[in-house]
This record gives structure tokens, sequence and C-alpha cells, in this order.
């Protein structure tokens, strides 16, 4: 059994992980780079494998950055089998194929540029017809249930909470009549979810792939976050009288955010002001959250007996129209606007942030983790709220115009005078704590190997720390190219060596 790391490797985006079982080679997600524009473009073509050689791709949930490149590897020849969960092979049915539209829209950008300059210009990964001939390959496997995956490979998927569909993955492995157990998380979901269930226990381990996105931060509680929220929503679109502009991640995170404000609605506590969901995938994408509410959490349960929809009430709308989209831009009333993507990087929220962060009324809101290099992780980083934070504040940058902090969008420059603000109450990602009590459901003596991935290096290497505190031994935050080999005389503690 050897392991091979080859993408988010001491960073969050592009999940991809190589396991070889004698001749059968097995990929654990294939997830695309985001938040870097088209600087991700080379490392989403150099995969370090060849696609038509791989049998089969373990997907544990539909997020872009863990499936976004299984049409670019169909594209490439690949025609193995997708194994995953029934709301996950519905959600990639919509997601894989808005990330084509999208980079259809993003290499015209490009291009233009391109030919400015008298360079030549780029090609997509995939178009529209790949994304969708690509499904074809899924084959879906309900939670806990064995399958039998190929010759000495048993698959079981576990609820992991992080979004519908989501799974841990275990893989039970025979090899010259030997029994190893490899478990690789994906991404590990929150226990108090506003939606979802808890993660649940997985199958006893030996080889742990664990990931770590917010591995050096705690979150605040449920109740903590529907409150901020609340008092945002009153000092933007009550007292300011201007717009709150929310940039979330069209699956998982508008659904919980739409849920708190149904919440609230209902309640009586929500003021009296349009909400608009404006994106085509987020629409989408809660019309297949309706077909799986029995897989929501207690919650949504309880209150779907009183509100048959939990992700609906008389102000809410939702936009797919590009027109109305444009008008919200126009409209001076008061307003909450919900719209992809949740860094910023792209999408109609982009367009939406670039013509109000000059009116000192609105709010932008960040909900949920932005890669260091993503236009929503600039703006918290200029305001002291990043992971990064600028030596300044607004009204005390040595690079702005007239002390107002600037900031390009679309290439333009813009001055800084919308409220930005964070809450990280929303995230679907556990944080260190609960991802480590999670962990502990595990016999952590057993576990003879912790490869720690999917985090920025100095969170995965605080959330090292964080495990052996807890009783793990053989810890290691393996870079990209990096490969383990199961050696039974050292009792299956890997030694990481890299391969060009």
């Amino acid at each position: 059994m050897k392991l091979q790391f080859l993408g988010a490797a001491g960073e969050v985006t592009g999940s991809k992980h190589l396991l070889t079982v004698g001749r059968k080679r097995i990929l654990l997600d294939c997830g695309m780079y985001q938040g870097k524009g088209m600087d991700t473009d080379r490392a989403n073509r150099e995969l370090g494998f060849e696609p038509s050689n791989i049998d089969y791709i373990v997907l544990t949930h539909a997020h872009i950055d863990h499936s976004g490149l299984i049409p670019y590897l169909y594209r490439k020849g690949f025609r193995g089998k997708v194994v995953c969960t029934p709301a996950t092979k519905d959600l990639c049915s919509i997601m894989l194929l808005d990330t084509a539209y999208i980079q259809a829209l993003d290499i015209k950008w490009y291009n233009r540029k391109q030919h400015k300059l008298g360079l030549p210009p780029a090609d997509v990964l995939y178009d529209a017809q790949q994304a969708q001939r690509c499904m074809r390959l899924f084959k879906t496997v309900e939670y806990e249930r064995d399958y039998f995956l190929c010759e000495g490979v048993m698959l079981r998927f576990t609820d992991s909470g992080h979004m519908l569909g989501s799974a841990i993955a275990s893989l039970t492995i025979t090899e010259f009549g030997e029994t190893k157990r490899l478990a690789y998380t994906g991404d590990i979901g929150r226990p108090h979810s506003h939606i979802l269930c808890p993660p649940k226990p997985f199958p006893q381990c030996d080889w742990l792939i664990c990931e770590s996105t917010y591995g050096n931060r705690l979150h605040d509680e449920a109740e903590v976050t529907e409150n901020e929220l609340l008092e945002i929503v009153r000092d933007t679109c009550v007292r300011k009288q201007g717009k709150l502009i929310i940039p979330s991640f069209s699956v998982g995170r508008t659904q919980e955010i739409v849920y708190v404000l149904n919440k609230l609605y209902n309640a009586g506590f929500l003021p009296a002001v349009d909400v608009y969901v404006d994106s085509p995938l987020s629409v989408n994408a809660t019309d297949i959250f309706r077909q799986y509410t029995e897989q929501l959490n207690t919650e949504v349960q309880q209150v779907m007996k009183n509100d048959p929809d939990p992700f609906g009430f008389n102000t809410l709308h939702y936009i797919t129209d590009i027109r109305e989209s444009k008008r919200l831009n126009t409209d001076p009333k008061p307003a909450i606007i919900i719209s992809a993507s949740g860094m910023l990087e792209a999408g109609r929220v982009k367009h939406h942030v670039a013509n109000h962060i000059e009116d000192p009324r609105t709010t932008i809101l960040i909900v949920g983790y932005c890669t260091p290099t993503s236009l929503g992780a600039r703006l918290l980083d200029l305001f002291g709220l990043g992971d990064n934070p600028a030596p300044f504040r607004k009204n005390q940058s040595p690079v702005t115009s007239g002390h107002t902090p600037v900031i390009s969008i679309f290439g333009e420059e813009h001055k800084v005078r919308a409220d930005i603000r964070r809450i990280d109450g929303f995230s679907g990602h556990g944080d260190w704590r609960e991802m480590t009590a999670y962990l502990q459901t595990q016999d952590v003596a057993q576990i003879r190997h912790t490869f720690i991935v999917h985090g920025e290096q100095q969170a995965a290497e605080t959330y090292k720390d964080h495990l052996y505190e807890a009783g793990f031994r053989g810890i290691s935050t393996p870079q990209k190219g990096e490969e383990a080999e199961w050696q039974e005389e050292s009792g299956g503690v890997a030694h990481l060596e890299k391969y060009d």
C-alpha cells in the first residue's frame, strides 16, 4: 500500500491523494485549486499522474476543492468509477456544470488581456459537455454500507457532518495476507451545525488522513453566531439603511444562513427587509437539500412539523435571472444579498461588492474560510480580521488614497468605505477542539500514523501539536508530491519521501 499526496498538502484547496494497492490506483478526492484566479491553472493541469491509469475516484463530498477536476480527468482519458454518496452525486451534477460555465466566463476575460499583450490565448480545463458526460461514471453508495471497491479493498462511507452527502471514507485493504485500515476524513463538520447532523463515529483505522482547515482556530457557539448575525442585519439594514452583502458558498453555507434567517423570521426578530439569494447554483442546490431533508438534523426536522419549507419565507427571494441581479445594484432600498462565491473570487457577488464597497452604509460579511490570496482574505487582512493582517487598519494605511484603504476588483481600484465584518460560526469545518474530540472516538492507540492535510502550513503544524497533546503519535504534515508506503517491519508507521 502506497499513498502519495498530490494536493491540499500544506494548503487548503486541490484535495487529491493517490492510493496504490497492488495494481489498482485509487484517487481519494479530485479537487480543483481555487482562490488564486488564473494562477491556479498550471497547478490544476499538472496532476502528477496519468488520468487514464486511475481505476477509481473515492469522492468524500461535492465541494469543488474536492471534486472540481473530475471532468478534467474525464477529458484526459479517465473512465473508471467515481464512488460517492447519492447526495454528493446530485450536488456534483449541478456544481461541476456551474464550474464549467464560470471557467468559460473567466477564460473569455483572461484572453482579452492576453490578446492586448500579444500573448497566446488559454483554454478552459473542461467544458459543460465534459462536466455532464463525466456524471455517467458516478456510482452511489449509502452511508454505513460496505461496498466492494475492487479485489482486496472494501469501502464504507460515514457521515462527516460537513455538508449534505459528505463522508468519511474508510477503506479496509488486504494485501499479502495482511489487513490494513485507512480512513480519509475529507472535511470534518461541526458537532452542533444549524442544519446538518453531527459527524458520526467511523470504523477504526490504522492510517488516518485528516483535514486541518481550522487547526489553529476556535469557533463561536451557534447561539452567539445567530445573535451576531441579527445585530449586523439591524445595524446595516435598519440603522444605516444600507445593504448587507454576504459572500457565501452556494452549497451548504447558503442553505445554513437561509435557515437561520428563516428561524429569525418565524420568531418575529428579523427586520422587514427583502432577502435575496442571488445565485442560480444556490437555487438548484437548495432544491436538492429539500429532497434530502431526512439527512438534516433533529432541529430542522422539528421545525418542519410547523414550517414545511425551512429554506423559504415571505421576504426571501431566489434570483436566477441576471437582469434581476443587476437591478439589485441600483435599488436604493435596504436589503440582504447572499451570493456566491464565498471567497469573493468569482460570481455575481464580486459585482455586488464592486458596486457597493465605496458606500459607508454597506456591510460586507465574510462567513467562511478564504484562501490567503483571495479577495475575501485580502479584505479581511486589510482590516486586521484575517489570518495575515496588514500592519494597518481603516484610515491608517500608508498605501491608500486619502487615508482610506484601496483594493483592486476587476482590475480597478476601489476605496473601501463599506464596513467589513467576519463571523466564523457558520463554518462547515470543525475547529481544532471539535475535530480532536471527534477523532478521539477512535482508539487512538491503534492509529499507527496520522497525515495532516487540507490546511495552510501554520494551521497544520498547530493542529499537529494539538493531536500530540491528545495522545496521537506518528503524525506528519506531508508536502505535495511526498509518498508514504506501509512497512510492516516498522509497525505501519509511515516514512515520507519526496518523488519528483
